[in-house]
């Protein structure tokens, strides 16, 4: 029998993982535990009256520490680990179509689903919002496609083989919100299978703003950590590199009339502190906890 074990980070949004927790009960197949990752106890609730196991991890703080905090939690226990943002809101096949996933096709490690609708492309939406965006393509009109292959998966939902993880581990040298850190991790186990995204499985990212990090290290963030993954090996230059010039491009662009929910200018603040640090030989992921911003 396949043990699945869904893992959220979470950070500032205690009623918004509530939330997620109680949508998870209306899983066609349930997780065999939910584990909820935080720096303390005041970013989470209690979550009384689950359908099943909520358990709770603290330790530092920041996306890649808080994976890795519910990583050396779950590991050993179960056979498939999947990570949902504390705003995304899966649809209730999604944690059957991925055991599924993995059951037909064993030489896969990572399995990621279809975000139908991106808040974070947008202002962001509320629960009510992504529940209805959700409702129209539930069962819809989206056209079945053959399983594609990726560089990396989209952390907002992904689920891997715990048996291929091993001692990788999220890179804590990407802090705070990260950013690539995803990318970086699942791209490693390339080495073990293929990294599929499946348009069946689906959902939607709210993409809440609150809890995100300031402008100016977010864009210094946007060029740095592509540079250092690519020096690292984890991310091939050919990814990372048109990350880094389309934010780089959007920044530059729209700051010129920014987005009321995008530090535009802030964005392109950090984004040309980096190049400027990058000009000198410097790249380091953890200079944005020294900044000023």
């Amino acid at each position: 029998m396949t043990r699945l074990a869904v893992i959220v980070p979470t950070l500032g949004r205690r009623g918004l993982v509530a939330r997620l927790v109680g949508h998870l009960e209306r899983q066609t197949r349930l997780p065999d535990e939910v584990i909820v990752s935080a720096p303390d106890a005041t970013h989470v609730g209690g979550y009384r009256g689950s359908a099943f196991p909520v358990g709770t991890v603290f330790g530092k703080s920041g996306l890649s520490a808080q994976r890795n905090t519910a990583l050396d939690h779950a590991l050993g226990r179960f056979d498939v680990i999947t990570f949902f943002d504390d705003d995304f809101i899966p649809a209730d096949d999604y944690l059957e179509r991925a055991v599924k996933a993995f059951k037909e096709n064993p030489d896969w490690t990572v399995v990621m689903g279809h975000v139908v609708c991106d808040g974070a492309c947008t202002a962001g939406m509320t629960w009510e919002e992504g529940m209805a965006a959700l409702a129209r393509f539930a069962g819809g009109p989206l056209r079945p496609e053959p399983p594609r292959d990726h560089v990396g998966a989209y952390g907002c939902n992904m689920s891997i083989r715990a048996s291929a993880i091993g001692d990788l581990r999220f890179d804590e040298r990407l802090p705070l919100y990260g950013w690539q850190e995803d990318i970086d991790f699942t791209s490693q186990l390339r080495r073990k299978g293929r990294v599929v995204g499946i348009n069946a499985m689906q959902g939607v990212h709210l993409g809440i703003k609150a809890g995100k990090v300031s402008g100016t290290r977010f864009g210094y963030s946007q060029v740095i950590n592509p540079l250092y993954l690519i020096r690292k090996g984890s991310v091939p230059a050919s990814f990372a590199l048109p990350l880094m010039m389309r934010n780089l491009g959007a920044n530059l662009i729209r700051s010129l009339r920014p987005e009321s929910y995008i530090d535009r200018r802030g964005r392109l603040r950090g984004n040309l502190l980096a190049i400027s640090h990058v000009l000198t030989g410097r790249i380091d992921p953890e200079f944005i906890l020294r900044m000023r911003a």
